[in-house]
């Protein structure tokens, strides 16, 4: 008999990438709808809880911690596990790299310190739940996030958009691989500590790395250009998202990398998608179509 994951927030950049994963692995996958759904019933059939809901930044002080603790409730008392997304908001500025399971969470900005208190919310309850922690995200389709909605949007005008300094190396991961990882994890989810933290390291790169590599997909020397933040500024007392995005700037001009030992000790045959394939399965088709001999990769199944 399959085990069964419940995806919450199935229709997200997590999760719509965890929906695949768990299905290509074999496993029974149910969408929660959390405006019409009671998640204690639906928890009771379930081995493991992929907590992928994530709101707006605004939305973040309101909303997140109701959301976990609503998880936590579901799971408490059940032998299931939780598997989180978790990011490197709570490392902070100034946290000496590369960022570990022993690295110390530091941030004091708020939405870092929101993301504290949630770890710590899962850490100090009864619930097996495995912390997955990664970059900012490549997607293979358009889902809102800076790769796809300012890096790559005027690749037809030969341009690469990148946010901060273009020298210092970023943190990033290719969500099939992070989702696939999800699974492997969940599939030897009994043999974890019952707060398992795993930084998955990714790809590191620098914005003059990401540009030489898009150029190689793209088969043109790309541009590099930088992002102007002044519209940002001027953007705040209108736009409910664009003090947030300014409060996290900080991670566009503070090197980092995740430490992927942890990950590699508990997945030593993990095979990463190489960064070309992965590029090119985040352009869009219509945008890979003027590039002569550019062809997406087939994802696998």
């Amino acid at each position: 008999m399959p085990q069964t994951a419940l995806i919450l927030g199935a229709t997200g950049r997590f999760g719509r990438n965890a929906v695949k994963a768990f299905s290509d692995a074999g496993w029974s996958v149910h969408r929660f709808d959390r405006h019409g759904g009671d998640l204690r019933i639906a928890a009771r059939d379930a081995d493991v809880i992929v907590n992928a809901w994530n709101p707006p930044y605004p939305d973040w002080a309101q909303q997140v911690p109701d959301l976990h603790r609503q998880v936590i409730e579901a799971a408490s008392g059940r032998d299931l596990t939780v598997i989180v997304p978790g990011n490197v908001y709570v490392f902070g500025a100034d946290t000496p790299g590369p960022w570990s399971t022993d690295t110390p969470h530091l941030a004091r900005n708020p939405l870092g310190r929101i993301r504290i208190e949630l770890e710590e919310a899962y850490r100090a309850s009864s619930v097996r739940t495995i912390m997955l922690r990664a970059g900012d995200f490549i997607d293979t389709s358009a889902s809102g996030n800076w790769f796809d909605q300012i890096m790559i949007k005027h690749l037809r005008r030969g341009q690469f958009v990148y946010p901060g300094k273009s020298d210092i190396p970023h943190a990033w991961a290719y969500l099939p691989d992070l989702t696939r990882a999800a699974v492997a994890l969940a599939e030897m989810r009994r043999e974890l500590p019952r707060f398992c933290d795993v930084p998955f390291s990714g790809y590191t790169l620098t914005g003059k790395e990401l540009a030489q590599a898009l150029s190689k997909v793209t088969g043109q020397n790309l541009a590099l250009k930088q992002m102007a933040w002044w519209p940002l500024h001027l953007a705040r007392p209108f736009w409910r998202m664009a003090p947030h995005l300014l409060e996290m700037r900080y991670l566009w001009d503070t090197p980092h990398q995740l430490d992927g030992s942890f990950f590699a000790e508990l997945l030593p045959d993990f095979a990463q998608t190489d960064l070309t394939g992965a590029l090119r399965n985040a352009i869009p088709e219509t945008v890979l179509a003027q590039f002569p001999q550019r062809r997406r990769t087939p994802l696998s199944s």
